[in-house]
C-alpha cells in the first residue's frame, strides 16, 4: 500500500496558506485562483486552522455574513486533523472517514510538508487498484 510520502511525490508538496486575519473574501479568491478547495491557516509558522469552501457555505452564506468584512479566523475549522508521511493511504482514508474531514495537512519534524484531500486519496487508490488489475490481466493472459 502506498504511503502519504509516495502520494506527495506524485501530487507535489505545495501547500497554499493564508493568515487568520485575512478576509474570507481573500481566501476565496486564492482558492479560486489556485483551483483548490481549502487553505491551511498559518500563524507564526504553525497551522492554526483550515478554511474550506464548505466552511464558507455553512458559516458565511447561510448565516448572511459578508465575506469581505469577515476574518478567516471567524469561520476556519480549528480542529485540524493531521497525518504524517509514513501513514498508508488506507490509514488516511480511515482517519478521514472516522473524523469526518476532507483535508489532512501532512506534518513531519514539526513542519508542514504537504496537504492531501479525500480526492487525492481516492484518485491514488483507484490508480493503484487499476495497476493491480492490469498486472493480473497480464498474468492471466500469459
Amino acid at each position: 500500500m502506498k504511503t502519504v510520502r509516495e502520494l506527495l511525490q506524485t501530487k507535489g508538496d505545495r501547500v497554499w496558506t493564508i493568515g487568520p486575519d485575512a478576509s474570507v473574501y481573500e481566501a476565496l479568491g486564492l482558492m479560486a485562483d489556485r483551483d483548490i478547495g481549502a487553505l491551511l491557516v498559518m500563524q507564526d509558522g504553525k497551522p492554526v486552522g483550515l478554511i474550506s469552501e464548505r466552511d464558507y457555505a455553512r458559516k458565511v452564506i447561510l448565516k448572511g455574513h459578508s465575506s469581505k468584512d469577515l476574518p478567516v479566523r471567524d469561520i476556519m475549522t480549528r480542529r485540524v486533523v493531521c497525518t504524517n508521511p509514513d501513514q498508508t493511504l488506507d490509514q488516511c482514508m480511515a482517519v478521514i472517514t472516522e473524523r469526518r474531514v476532507r483535508h489532512l495537512p501532512v506534518i513531519e519534524d514539526g513542519g508542514v510538508v504537504g496537504l492531501i484531500s479525500i480526492g487525492d486519496l481516492v484518485k491514488a487508490i483507484i490508480d493503484e487498484q487499476q495497476h493491480v488489475i492490469e498486472q493480473l490481466e497480464h498474468y492471466i493472459s500469459g
